[in-house]
């Protein structure tokens, strides 16, 4: 009976699943400290991103919009995104009214959420230590701190990918069909968060239990069948729904041509992120010039170290992957079953395959994406750590542990080097001690200096990012494009005559990116409209022209990438007479559309969707629209992305606009009254 309970997947490895005493009081101090943390300064992000922040608005107004993710309470077009990040947050907005803190709170909840599944999951395979060692280390990476104080839809897909990891260790402890299919199950809400790019875990959750389930081979591969199934189940309720529903009675697909959620899956958000052939995308993608630069950056496979990533998540990638292959060699005899072993299975393959793709994708790719390495990374230096410091008797150990800190010494100078005026002493510390102590750990120490090596270890591991999430969280981050530090290399592509690059050469990052000329940092939930707080997009960051300054000091139109501003006369006039429109105004794109939606509170029209691309509405549907009185103003000045061209039909609603209704300047913005004809 005892040599039975040894070897059976549920008591392999006991000793992890006692519990010391320390436990649960480290797990609190890790997890109230992220929380305190994350909710300091949250309200200087104001919106954040404005096109999310309207369709939240939208949908704490109407259930509608609510299910479609629409942008605007009338329903006439939706985000370019499923909606079920937008749940969460509208949710909120429905129980505590529109502001800053409603909407980002549950996304920092969903962060401190997020380190406690990973917790969780790389204790049950490696103990407590590596779990907690694995929380702090995802808690402080600066992409992980940026995301989790935002609007963008990373923050819950990046739980729900660390939850179907925890709902794969359960399997492989028990061989159970309920944890296949509760991983399946996540998987697919995550599709709803962000579509196929939470199908870039799949391969490691799956190859995990095909190595080491419990159970014989074909009933493995048939439980993999029914994850499948769930996972299909969860994600395609909605999108069926969606097809199904008469496309006039419900809101276009925003960032499809043909209004069809499975075109925006498979093209704009699909493959076309993959090879670069996205329609309606905000810049060229495709086939990159010799070199490899394009757009969004040059592919290859150290393109996670760029300046425009590296400070974002590269810290301790090295590491990562040197503690994966110490790990699989230190286990390389143990049972099929190890769970041990399958936990390096499952969180290198997410590593792998995911940095791998991002690297080498030709299509939109922004640094904060990057946020989705960060569980992979922080539970393999977490398990690394455990690892080595367990084996160190070992002299390849010993000089494997060394190799981790000397690159991870290595990656922190070159980071920290790239922000010349940012804690210049940081970087010389860093190498100092990295050196003493990479020599250190390659030679057998005393046992009374142990303490002292890992404190200072973990002293060169995590001072770069810990001062790059501090920089974070003093900073106010705002627009489309957001990242974290004090430089991370700017928008690829953007810049031009007029852009202002950073104090070290660089298009200024940490601040969220505002783009050309449109004016883009947000109206603030506060209703301050003439003047947004210090730090914020215009003033601490972005990439932005000086025409792009002039139009925010009297109330810009917005643009591309950030979201109006409108004065309070423009607010007022939009108001008077609201409750009388379906549509208070119109604009092209849905940032353009947003800062005004978001002062209002009332529904104005994304003419094109996010690049002001998209075909809706079309000019024949637009014209019915004003001749039936839904609309009261259209707002000349809002603008799409390079996706848009002259012939295309805002192109040819702002024309038509011009030819048949009077204009009025307000505050530098030209504003068409739609009761108004020429004649």
């Amino acid at each position: 009976m005892t040599a039975v309970l040894t070897t059976s997947p549920a008591h392999i490895a006991d000793a992890v699943e006692r519990r010391p005493r320390w436990e649960y009081p480290a797990l609190a101090v890790l997890l109230i400290g992220t929380a305190i943390a994350y909710l300091c300064n949250l309200s200087a992000n104001g919106w954040a991103n404005d096109f999310y922040a309207a369709a939240v608005q939208a949908g704490s107004q109407s259930w509608k919009a609510f299910f479609f993710g629409s942008s605007d309470a009338a329903n006439s077009i939706t985000v370019d995104k499923p909606p079920a990040s937008l749940w969460v947050m509208g949710l909120s907005v429905r129980l505590f009214g529109l502001n800053s803190w409603a909407m980002l709170v549950p996304q920092v909840v969903l962060g401190v959420g997020t380190v406690a599944a990973l917790w969780a999951t790389v204790r049950r395979s490696f103990g407590p230590v590596a779990g907690l060692i694995a929380g702090a280390v995802l808690a402080v990476t600066p992409v992980a701190v940026l995301m989790f104080r935002f609007n963008n839809p990373d923050a819950l897909l990046v739980l729900l990918m660390t939850g179907a990891a925890w709902a794969m260790t359960r399997a492989v402890a028990d061989g159970r069909w309920r944890w296949l299919l509760l991983t399946g199950g996540l998987i697919g809400f995550g599709f709803l968060a962000k579509q196929l790019q939470v199908l870039l875990v799949v391969p490691a959750l799956a190859l995990t239990y095909l190595v080491a389930g419990p159970p014989k081979l074909g009933k493995r591969i048939a439980q993999l069948f029914a994850a499948g199934a769930a996972m299909v189940a969860a994600a395609g309720w909605w999108l069926l729904t969606v097809e199904l529903w008469p496309a006039d009675q419900r809101p276009w697909i925003g960032g499809s041509h043909d209004n069809s959620i499975i075109e925006l899956t498979l093209g704009y958000n699909g493959l076309g992120r993959l090879n670069g052939n996205e329609r309606g995308s905000v810049g060229p993608g495709g086939e990159l010039p010799p070199g490899g630069n394009g757009m969004w950056g040059s592919t290859g496979i150290t393109r996670m170290f760029d300046a425009a990533q590296g400070g974002q998540i590269a810290w301790l990638i090295p590491a990562a992957l040197v503690a994966l292959v110490a790990g699989l060699v230190l286990r390389g005899r143990a049972p099929r079953i190890d769970r041990k072993r399958a936990a390096l299975i499952l969180w290198g393959g997410w590593l792998l395959v995911t940095g791998l793709v991002f690297s080498y994708m030709a299509g939109i790719f922004h640094q904060y994406y990057t946020v989705a390495l960060a569980p992979a990374v922080a539970a393999l230096v977490g398990i690394g750590a455990v690892q080595l410091w367990g084996a160190r008797d070992r002299w390849w150990v010993r000089c494997t542990a060394a190799l981790a800190l000397g690159l991870t010494t290595a990656t922190t100078w070159m980071l920290l080097s790239r922000s010349a005026s940012f804690l210049l002493w940081l970087r010389w510390a860093v190498l100092v001690f990295g050196v003493l102590v990479t020599i250190a750990i390659a030679f057998p120490v005393a046992r009374k200096h142990t303490v002292l090596v890992a404190v200072l270890a973990a002293f060169v591991g995590l001072s770069g990012p810990v001062a790059y999430s501090v920089d974070t969280l003093t900073s106010a981050h705002s627009g489309a494009i957001p990242t974290a530090g004090p430089s991370a290399g700017g928008m690829h592509g953007m810049g031009g005559p007029g852009m202002r690059p950073g104090g070290d050469g660089r298009a200024t990052a940490g601040r969220g990116i505002a783009g050309g000329t449109d004016g883009a940092f947000p109206t603030q939930p506060d209703g301050q409209r003439a003047d947004g707080p210090p730090g914020t997009a215009t003033q601490g960051g972005g990439v932005q022209s000086d025409a792009g300054q002039r139009g925010q000091a009297m109330g810009g139109p917005g643009g591309l990438l950030g979201g109006s501003r409108p004065s309070d006369r423009i607010t007022t006039m939009l108001e008077q007479d609201g409750a009388d429109y379906t549509w208070v105004a119109a604009t092209v794109g849905s940032n353009s559309a947003a800062g005004y939606q978001l002062a209002t509170e009332l529904p104005v029209m994304p003419v094109g969707g996010f690049n002001g691309s998209d075909p809706s509405p079309t000019l024949e549907q637009f014209q019915q629209y004003v001749a039936e009185g839904r609309i009261h103003y259209f707002i000349a000045g809002g603008r799409g992305g390079p996706g848009g061209d002259s012939t295309s039909t805002s192109s040819a609603i702002a024309a038509w606009v011009a030819e048949h209704y009077r204009s009025e300047e307000v505050d530098g913005v030209t504003l068409y009254d739609l009761t108004q004809p020429t004649t």
